[in-house]
């Protein structure tokens, strides 16, 4: 009997969730499906820059589950370009990342200006429990008065 799957944390929806050749070869097959788990390994690694460790981290799994999804979602990305097939984005086991779950590492939702920034300076940031920067700016807050 195997390990129940880790639930893994994503930073952001896809903004696009199907893609597909201009042409469809005759008798196209099904489509390519990836989950968004492997959507977010892919964007970690290859457009964020990040290690797998970085990445395992920001996922809350192991690298050598970031290892395993991120080879199957390349496999996925060869089979969609070299086969002319069309992609899908769904599925997988994930959670969103939200204020309440901030990870504490930089996000990308925050800076693309989807989450409202740290409100640490007015100390009603509603992560303030959560976050070890605002634990941070807090501290320092108190230092100075």
């Amino acid at each position: 009997m195997s390990r129940p799957q880790k639930v893994r944390r994503i930073c952001s929806m896809p903004l696009v969730t199907r893609f597909g050749p201009a042409e469809l070869p005759k008798g196209a097959s099904e489509p390519v499906v990836l989950t968004i788990d492997e959507y977010e390994c892919i964007r970690l690694i290859d457009r964020e820059g990040k290690s797998q460790e970085e990445c395992a981290a920001q996922m809350g799994v192991a690298r050598t589950t970031v290892q395993a999804v991120y080879n199957t979602a390349r496999r996925k990305l060869a089979a969609f370009l070299v086969e002319g097939r069309s992609l899908v984005i769904r599925g997988g086991r994930y959670r969103l990342c939200n204020e309440e779950n901030f990870c504490g590492k930089p996000c990308s939702r925050r800076e693309k200006g989807e989450l409202p920034p740290c409100a640490g300076e007015s100390g009603t940031c509603p992560r303030a429990m959560e976050c070890k920067g605002m634990r941070a700016c807090l501290k320092e807050q108190s230092e100075k008065k």
